[in-house]
């Protein structure tokens, strides 16, 4: 059984037990987040209707927060000296999925 969920602008892709970095939510370490899927799928049976899948809930517990990794820009202009380096380092949220179950 698995379900697609939208997590932080993204569509993901998630069954039981599964762990995944999410755009930065503001829960604590041990909370619960629940999500309301897209799409289940339940041994060959997909499920997309929205009648249908207001029935349904997936669950996830947050471990803590990650960080992807760095990324390095370098701006440079040929001919006048100018050159300038820079990072970005994207913070994220580790869960892990609980439960996908009819409410």
């Amino acid at each position: 059984m698995y379900a697609i969920v939208r997590a932080g602008g993204r569509q993901e892709k998630v069954s039981v037990d599964d762990v995944l970095n999410i755009d930065r939510v503001s829960d604590e370490a041990g909370s619960t987040v629940t999500w309301e899927p897209l799409l289940v799928v339940d041994d060959g049976k997909v499920i997309s209707e929205a009648t249908e899948l207001n029935g349904y809930q997936v669950t996830a517990e947050v471990i803590g927060e990650t960080k992807g990794p760095k990324i390095n820009m370098l701006k440079y202009k040929n001919k006048t000296g100018y050159k300038k380096r820079l990072g970005h380092r994207q913070k994220y949220t580790r869960v892990r999925v609980t439960g996908i179950a009819a409410k």
